[in-house]
């Protein structure tokens, strides 16, 4: 309690703390108005309807949006994620792109303003398939008076491009005034917002609510506290500085570490490969096409090898295009670095590619795990998909990652200031109060 009064006592912080629920809130309240010609009460009943869309839910859940039902913030925050993913990959094979990525603050503020362009035309895309998989849906029944005309269906993706590029402005805001990563911060607070409801009508219809609700506690700890370790989990690499003279000083010598993490790519490979099974999850559902849902059920032995196999070729494929080992050994032997024990040059490089082989295997094992206990989850326990996503997935490692971003900030904040950190202990990030 001392270090949550803390946080109060500096203006400055207290001032970034509030500023980030504000604008938290007026996130959320984005998703109580419905779009042109919708009525509030029939966008509530699509939305459950949606959640129960094996589709709509799945995506729901990765997005911590409301992309089944009919409201402003419908898209959330993806097109803008989908736009930063494809940049990422772009600087690494574009050369114009690589150039303007090692320009410095300048080259990234280009790289940004791209993004941000390139978003429109992505929510277009997505705008389109909320208008006719949701709106234009009999099923759902929201079709307005007046409703699929040229007009209204330009309104409705104007008003949904317009909610992205809100929500992607306060996003930036929170990044530069408030806590943390604004993006990361609107996905969490998306999905955390999503699971008391969820968890309420999951529990409802069992007979052994109780027992199930200790059984999901129990673990939902379990799981938080391997995705903690394991993200906090590094290969530490041993660099040695050379030793220089000038004059009759010695300079140099420094010897710190290179830290590999284990889970290096995050959670790329378990959205890239949950991308790809989409796919066959829309085929299976056209006349025709029912063998394929029946192959890929998600209890299914192919579902669940074939998943695991994108994730671990996932893993490799992100790790490789983002960390090069040429370029690291090449930067330290510019910088008169080297490994201890390893001859500057190629074989730093073999040395590094050796190591990160084995790290991004562990991490690619990891995932594998934790992207398939929602299905074991569901298939084993009955669980309803959309907790079981927030128990394993790309939702367990974004809130568990975010706060623990959240928490290294409100430390060194508070350690700036003289402050004990915000949780006692050891790590990165921690530190013990001062005699």
């Amino acid at each position: 309690m001392e270090q949550l009064v803390a946080i109060f006592r500096i203006p400055e912080l207290r001032k970034k703390v509030l500023l980030t629920f504000l604008l938290l809130g007026v996130y959320r309240l984005g998703f109580q108005i419905p779009l042109p010609g919708i009525d509030l009460d029939q966008v509530f009943a699509a939305a459950k309807k949606a959640d129960e869309s094996a589709l709509f839910g799945i995506m729901n859940a990765f997005t911590g949006a409301g992309i089944g039902s009919a409201v402003l913030f419908s898209l959330g925050v993806m097109p803008y994620i989908s736009a930063s993913i494809i940049f990422s990959l772009l600087v690494k094979v574009v050369p114009a792109l690589e150039s303007l990525s090692k320009e410095g603050a300048a080259g990234q503020k280009k790289i940004s303003q791209l993004t941000r362009l390139a978003t429109v035309p992505i929510c277009v895309l997505q705008g389109i398939f909320v208008l006719y998989g949701v709106i234009y849906n009999p099923q759902y029944q929201l079709m307005p008076a007046g409703g699929g005309s040229l007009l209204y269906s330009v309104t409705v993706l104007v008003a949904l491009t317009a909610g992205t590029m809100f929500i992607m402005w306060i996003g930036e805001q929170i990044s530069e005034h408030g806590i943390g990563n604004g993006v990361s911060m609107i996905i969490m607070c998306g999905i955390v917002a999503r699971l008391p409801t969820n968890l309420a009508k999951a529990l409802s219809f069992r007979d052994d609510a109780h027992q199930m609700a200790v059984t999901l506690g129990l673990m939902w700890i379990a799981v938080v506290l391997v995705v903690v370790y394991l993200t906090r989990g590094q290969r530490r690499i041993p660099i040695q500085q050379a030793k220089f003279t000038r004059g009759r000083k010695v300079m140099g010598g420094q010897r710190h570490y290179l830290p590999l993490k284990v889970n290096q790519a995050g959670v790329m490979p378990i959205i890239f490969a949950s991308a790809l099974f989409i796919v066959p999850n829309v085929l299976g559902s056209m006349p025709g096409f029912g063998w394929l849902r029946e192959i890929f059920s998600n209890a299914g032995f192919v579902y669940i090898s074939l998943y695991i196999t994108l994730i671990v070729f996932f893993s490799f494929f992100w790790v490789r295009l983002m960390f090069q080992p040429e370029d690291i050994a090449n930067n330290l032997k510019e910088q008169g670095s080297f490994i201890p024990g390893i001859r500057p040059g190629k074989a730093t490089s073999e040395y590094l590619s050796f190591v990160l082989d084995r790290v991004t295997l562990a991490g690619a094992g990891f995932l594998a795990i934790i992207a398939v206990l929602p299905t074991m989850l569901t298939s084993r326990l009955h669980v309803d998909p959309m907790v079981a996503y927030f128990l394993g997935g790309t939702s367990i490692l974004i809130v568990v990652g975010v706060a623990l971003d959240i928490v290294d900030r409100l430390n060194a904040q508070l350690l700036s200031r003289n402050y004990e950190g915000f949780m006692k202990g050891g790590g990165s990030g921690w530190a013990k109060k001062k005699s």
